[in-house]
């Protein structure tokens, strides 16, 4: 009885140790949870890489949440924006660490290397990756390049006849290198270039030199260019007036052999018009003759009709007079007659013909009824001289 109590004891006790060994795994499963959740995040514009501790393997993580066991995985997050480094202690001729020429001068220039991580080739690359891309990886590899490709190029080459060839070789040498590291280049871009103080100023004056030499040439050509054109107008000219010259005499041949030419038809022409002309003045001499003719024979005729009328006329005249004097012979008997029965009227007469000039004749009337007026002009005297005249 006491071996089966022993035995039971021995089971509840072995069965609470393997609780409390449960519990406490338990326990530190939950703390570690707790402490180091398995649920990450990878943001915007990243890639995230989880790597397996346990079977070396790596995954390829986009946006989102990913499972992240503690112990098992680790997550690795790198930015899918384009970086830039730029290598400033080599931005001065007198910096921490200038470039150096084929000739041994020290320079700075000032470049900017624009790269990338390339997410097609991260997963397989990414358990070789350091942490900080940019010092640890592209630094190293971008001054080995850049360094070892200044060398090859002269001061003056690097200043500024071959700026984009060294872009170009500096790019080209290095973009392999960083692609094997899953890192693409984007772009080398060459900025300033600072040169010593001595060396720039020596390159200033050769500049100078350079620059008078280069115009003295362009101005030797600019002279040879200018004699060249002066030949070539001078011969154009002499080719423009030969060729005028020659059209000249070809248009004065041409002339003469179309006014000869002309002169063919235009001679019967003249002909023509000299009978033509000679036919018009003989009719013009024969309508000028029949026109004389006419005009004598009108103006003959004018006369006979013009003398004719004048004796018409005369014979009209004559005509009026006789008739007029036989109407006033006529009228003198009447007013005859009329007189020896009324012999008042004379003095009427010589009234109405004094009337316009005298206003008012006032007369004694004659005593013997003689004429009224004989008082005025006399009358009486020549009255009595003639009574005297007939006494004796």
């Amino acid at each position: 009885m006491s071996d089966r109590l022993r035995a039971a004891k021995e089971t509840s006790r072995k069965f609470l140790n393997l609780k409390t060994i449960v519990f406490a795994v338990v326990v530190a499963i939950g703390y570690t949870v707790y402490r180091h959740p398995p649920m990450e995040s990878v943001g915007r514009q990243e890639v995230g890489v989880r790597l397996n501790r346990l079977t070396g393997t790596s995954t390829r993580l986009g946006e989102g949440v990913a499972l992240v066991l503690p112990g098992i995985h680790e997550l690795r997050r790198y930015a899918l924006l384009d970086q830039t480094y730029t290598p400033t202690r080599s931005a001065k001729a007198d910096g921490e660490a200038p470039f150096q020429s084929s000739e041994g001068l020290s320079l700075g220039v000032e470049l900017s290397i624009r790269y990338a991580i390339d997410p097609a080739t991260l997963a397989e690359k990414a358990a070789r990756l350091p942490d900080d891309i940019g010092s640890e990886l592209v630094e190293p590899l971008v001054q080995g390049v850049v360094y070892k490709v200044f060398t090859r190029y002269t001061v003056r080459e690097i200043f500024s006849s071959k700026r984009q060839e060294l872009q170009d070789v500096i790019e080209g040498e290095l973009k392999p290198l960083l692609a094997a590291d899953g890192i693409a280049l984007r772009r080398v871009t060459m900025g300033n270039v600072d040169l010593p103080a001595d060396y720039r100023a020596g390159m200033d004056k050769l500049l100078a030199v350079e620059l008078e030499t280069e115009q003295m040439q362009y101005t030797l050509q600019l002279k040879e260019k200018q004699v060249k054109q002066s030949e070539l107008e001078a011969e154009a000219e002499k080719v423009k007036r030969e060729k005028a010259a020659e059209a000249s005499a070809n248009e004065q041949v041409i002339a003469a052999k179309a006014q000869e030419e002309a002169m063919k038809h235009v001679i019967p022409f003249k002909q023509k018009q000299i009978e033509q002309r000679q036919l018009e003045a003989d009719a013009e001499k024969a309508a000028r003759i029949r026109t004389a003719e006419g005009t004598a024979e009108a103006r003959r005729i004018e006369a006979a009709g013009e003398a004719d009328s004048r004796r018409k006329l005369a014979e009209a005249d004559a005509y009026r007079v006789e008739q007029l004097g036989k109407v006033a012979s006529e009228q003198l008997e009447r007013d005859g007659a009329l007189i020896s029965k009324h012999p008042l009227l004379i003095q009427k007469t010589l009234a109405d013909k004094l009337s316009d000039k005298v206003s008012v004749i006032i007369a004694p009337p004659p005593a013997d009824g003689g004429f009224i007026g004989a008082n005025l002009i006399g009358g009486t005297k020549a009255q009595a001289v003639a009574q005297t005249a007939d006494g004796e």
